[in-house]
């Protein structure tokens, strides 16, 4: 998108107010299709960092995603938490992940987000 959509960056903005934490969403972005639960961009960082600190190979980046003060401008990427990326009937990785998304990449989206059963 030229433009981000106002929606969804109002999406954003709740989530990153830290009114609701629980707001699920799929996005298409760069004909990926991304499906999972947003979260504070503060707290997706916090996640990340804590992660690479635990790392042997990768601790050295942890501090590359510490939280960072913002000032009140508009949310321009969406943080997913336990996400995963949609392929057939399939969502890698199994147990979700951690993925930072651009709102002007996003194409296309939908409030909620799709499991898997073998059913």
């Amino acid at each position: 998108m030229s433009k981000p959509d106002e929606l969804l960056v109002d999406i954003a903005a709740t989530v990153e107010s830290g009114r609701s934490n629980q707001m699920s969403l799929t996005v298409v972005a760069g004909g990926v299709v991304l499906t999972g639960r947003l979260a504070p961009e503060a707290l997706w960082r916090q996640r990340v960092s804590e992660v690479l600190t635990d790392s042997s190979r990768l601790a050295e980046f942890s501090g590359v995603f510490r939280p960072v003060a913002r000032q009140d401008e508009p949310p321009t990427h969406l943080h997913f938490h336990l996400a995963r990326i949609l392929q057939g009937t399939v969502g890698m990785p199994e147990t979700g992940g951690m993925y930072r998304v651009a709102i002007a990449d996003v194409s296309a989206w939908t409030v909620g987000d799709f499991s898997y059963s073998d059913h």
